[in-house]
């Protein structure tokens, strides 16, 4: 069956709309209940500093110990500290209220499996599947317990220390720390100020309404001005869910999902710790593969998706992995995206390497990537329109090897993304407004 709820990362939608009321979410902690801990069992949730989130947990606790499940609180904590708070604590699964990067209009709900990883494509078409029957309501003797559990948010902390190498603190080095008015913003500066970096926070003060709206990996141009103008080493600004992380250098320039994989792969090569190939998408800059090739270091491409790079990194046996937009993946370290452990890597190599962020990254030349949305009254497949089909053929072979072509419809909206990178900013961009033009006539 397709599934009609849950898109690439849980439940997501405008608050007070279908499906993100209240009456939906106290169902659906029910469906999960019955799928993922029809004998009893134990959820841990949390969430990020949305208004909403509030009233979402506490639907979530009905539903489930109505349910029969034991329900521990959490609070705000970046959705891979649920993720990991879920295995430490030996939950049957653990559950995200959050819309990460969206403003806070938007709210969503994510699962976690015992193991701290995304549900499969079955479990979630089995929770759908129970959305059909009534909220259960079991004897009293068989309800679930709700427990809070705010003040064990120090073991993700110390989890995400140690996954520094043995002995090594960020003394000596000055970090801005851009939260994003969100889930991360007690445990990111106590985490880098515990490890004896001097701080400068940003993005800290949650109301409610401000996650994400001009701050964070999403709107990181106050942390460019601030870096240089502070004189910090370096810049951190993660996204309303904890789970993307930019990072700009002392210079004030953003440096994204791309250079730091590049970064970390490299340190990991040095150190004889890397394993398989690094994953990618098919958005991916190409001047990362030219890099890693050029290091002797094997690249893959995914499909768009976090659950698509992890899964190809597991069938390759590879331990790195992610997207341009900062959603990395350290399997060595962690079982999910964690904007923090990866900032403390990049860290790591900055103060094991003496080296600053902009030097670690200058073996890395970005191509010009030219992104062109076009919208369209239906999606479709424009790899499949043999005009489209010729043009790219065209286009890659003026290109010269040295440049790409992507066409995909979005997942999530009525538009067909159109992508072109080459050596050469203004040949790429009129050929990708060539393609956007196809595609739009195609469409209409």
């Amino acid at each position: 069956m397709s599934r009609r709820y849950f898109g690439t990362d849980g439940v997501r939608g405008r608050v007070g709309e279908h499906p993100m009321t209240v009456d939906f979410a106290l169902k659906l902690a029910s469906a999960a209940a019955r799928v993922l801990a029809p004998n009893g069992g134990t959820v841990l949730i949390g969430k990020d500093t949305r208004l909403s989130g509030y009233m979402f947990e506490s639907a979530l606790e009905a539903g489930f110990v109505a349910a029969g499940v034991n329900a521990m609180l959490i609070g705000p904590l970046p959705t891979p500290g649920i993720a990991y708070m879920t295995r430490r604590f030996n939950c049957d699964f653990g559950v995200v209220i959050s819309a990460s990067h969206n403003l806070y209009d938007d709210n969503g709900i994510k699962f976690f499996d015992a193991s701290g990883a995304k549900l499969s494509d079955t479990l979630e078409e089995r929770i759908e599947a129970e959305l059909a029957q009534a909220p259960l309501t079991r004897a009293s003797r068989n309800l679930g317990r709700a427990t809070r559990v705010d003040r064990s948010r120090t073991l993700y902390q110390e989890f995400c220390a140690s996954t520094l190498p043995n002995g090594l603190d960020l003394t000596g080095l000055k970090i801005v720390v851009d939260c994003a008015n969100g889930a991360a913003y007690k445990v990111g500066p106590r985490i880098l100020a515990d490890l004896g970096a001097e701080i400068v926070p940003i993005g800290c003060s949650p109301n409610g309404r401000n996650i994400n709206d001009g701050c964070g990996s999403m709107a990181p141009d106050l942390l460019q001005l601030t870096v240089p103008g502070v004189r910090a080493n370096v810049g951190l600004a993660l996204d309303g869910d904890g789970d993307r992380l930019v990072m700009v250098d002392h210079l004030g320039r953003i440096v994204d999902g791309d250079q730091l994989l590049y970064v970390i792969a490299r340190a990991l090569q040095q150190s004889g710790t890397l394993r398989g190939p690094v994953v990618g998408t098919v958005m991916s800059n190409l001047g990362l593969e030219v890099a890693l090739r050029a290091a002797g270091i094997e690249f893959r491409r995914a499909a768009v998706g976090d659950r698509y790079v992890l899964s190809m990194l597991r069938e390759c046996g590879g331990v790195l992995g992610g997207e341009t937009s900062g959603h990395i993946l350290c399997l060595d370290k962690t079982t999910t995206g964690d904007g923090l452990v990866v900032a403390l890597q990049v860290l790591a190599v900055m103060k094991q390497s003496g080296r600053s962020l902009a030097e670690l990254t200058s073996a890395m030349r970005k191509f010009p990537q030219i992104l062109l949305n076009v919208q369209v009254a239906n999606r479709f497949d424009p790899n499949h329109v043999p005009l489209i089909q010729q043009a790219v053929a065209r286009i890659e072979q003026q290109l010269g090897g040295e440049g790409r072509v992507v066409l995909r419809a979005s997942g999530t909206e009525s538009v067909i993304r159109v992508m072109v990178e080459g050596r050469e900013e203004v040949e790429t961009r009129a050929v990708a407004t060539e393609l956007a033009e196809l595609v739009r006539r195609a469409a209409a």
